[in-house]
């Protein structure tokens, strides 16, 4: 049993996603996702509830293999830019090397929402959320944004999230994870399947 030790400073919810859709010769890709779960787990950091596993097509389609996702809540004592680098310092331990925007990776951490913060604001959240996909592709925020900006047109993340934070609301678009999930189209929600 992992022991946690907060350092007396207020605790925060915090939620991420994971993904994972290179294998490796060792571990296969729900085998990584477990793994880092548990790695997350620990000092300064206490699992709260953990989503099933699912299986969904590679974003954008077409990107290489199929991804195992999962979300995760956690309870923290760390500052959000802190818990991103301890989800970065994770995915490093798992082998991600980030080259090319997109690419097959062995594991992704996404922190989807820290408390109810916006971060750094709430006009360049809303300049980062409404960016087309192509600017996407080649443009990358070189701060962190919270909410993530594009959490409710993401189904391979709602579906798990879904599963363990459905009343979540989120504090700019005033939807919950439940709302904005019955938002995306049918097609894309049938493509994300649990793993058995």
């Amino acid at each position: 049993m992992s022991q946690y030790t907060f350092s007396g400073n207020t605790t925060f919810v915090a939620y991420v996603a994971l993904g994972s859709n290179a294998t490796s010769p060792d571990k296969s890709r729900v085998e990584v996702i477990l793994e880092a779960i548990g790695t997350l787990e620990g000092e300064s950091i206490k699992i709260l509830s953990q989503s099933r596993l699912f299986e969904t097509p590679a974003f954008p389609p077409g990107n290489g293999p199929d991804f195992i996702n999962a979300a995760i809540c956690l309870e923290t004592d760390l500052s959000a830019e802190d818990l991103l680098a301890r989800l970065h310092a994770v995915e490093n331990d798992f082998g991600r090397q980030r080259r090319v925007r997109w690419e097959a990776r062995s594991l992704d951490l996404d922190l989807l929402a820290y408390g109810d913060e916006v971060l750094p604001d709430h006009d360049t959240f809303v300049r980062w959320s409404g960016l087309p996909l192509e600017q996407q592709m080649v443009e990358a925020p070189d701060t962190l944004l919270l909410p993530h900006p594009r959490l409710q047109d993401r189904g391979f993340v709602l579906v798990p999230l879904n599963d363990i934070a459905p009343d979540w609301r989120h504090p700019i678009l005033g939807k919950t994870v439940s709302e904005m999930l019955a938002d995306r189209p049918e097609a894309e929600k049938a493509e994300i399947l649990p793993v058995s």
